[in-house]
């Protein structure tokens, strides 16, 4: 799946202003990175159908130089290889691993697990890192952010199935349950099938893009 070029387009106006704004203290040059980030905010405006102030807001909050963001999946396994997932309260109650972005202050792996236990109250060991995957190259819907996709492999060591503030229903699939209304924007079946071979090869390297 590729992105529109108004897109990626916007996202690297939007990259540069802020870069700018964040090193350049010329008042005539903060000027110009101010319209840049404007520009930005009325490409995506124009073509999102969204407010442009709300989209303002949301590059507001955006400072220092840019970098992807990161969002963590942990794909949990039991004794019987069938994978965890959680039912999103949001984005249409899909089915995902369980994740999110990544929290400061906490490794990778830590907030894999943490994600683990807040979503579906299991506990889990990680096995190894699976995959560093990009948003973009990996083919999920189109976002305003650069992302980075971290996929560690686990293992279920206790807990029991307990939903949360952020999801509904927490269930157990083998590789041909898997449902099909997956949240497309957190998880993609190739992806999926992809942890599915971590799983029965733990010895493959990490896959990245």
């Amino acid at each position: 799946m590729h992105e529109p070029l108004w897109l990626v387009w916007a996202r690297k106006l939007q990259s540069i202003a802020q870069t700018g704004l964040t090193f350049n203290r010329d008042p005539y040059d903060r000027e110009r990175y101010e319209m840049v980030a404007e520009v930005a905010t009325s490409m995506l405006a124009a073509q999102t159908g969204e407010p442009a102030q709300r989209i303002a807001n949301l590059f507001a909050g955006e400072s220092g130089y840019p970098t992807p963001k990161i969002d963590v999946r942990a794909a949990v396994f039991d004794e019987q290889h069938r994978l965890l997932f959680v039912r999103e309260a949001a984005d249409h109650g899909r089915w995902t691993l369980p994740g999110g972005w990544a929290d400061v202050n906490l490794a990778p792996a830590e907030n894999a697990l943490k994600e683990v236990q807040e979503e579906s109250g299991f506990e889990a060991r990680i096995i190894k890192l699976a995959a560093a995957w990009d948003r973009v190259r990996q083919g999920h819907p189109p976002s305003a952010w650069s992302c980075l996709k971290l996929f560690f492999l686990c293992e279920v060591t206790g807990g029991e199935a307990r939903t949360s503030h952020e999801t509904t229903e927490v269930a157990w699939f083998g590789r041909n349950e898997i449902p099909d209304d997956l949240s497309l924007g957190r998880v993609l079946p190739h992806q999926i099938a992809r942890m599915y071979d971590h799983l029965a090869d733990p010895a493959l390297p990490v896959d990245f893009d």
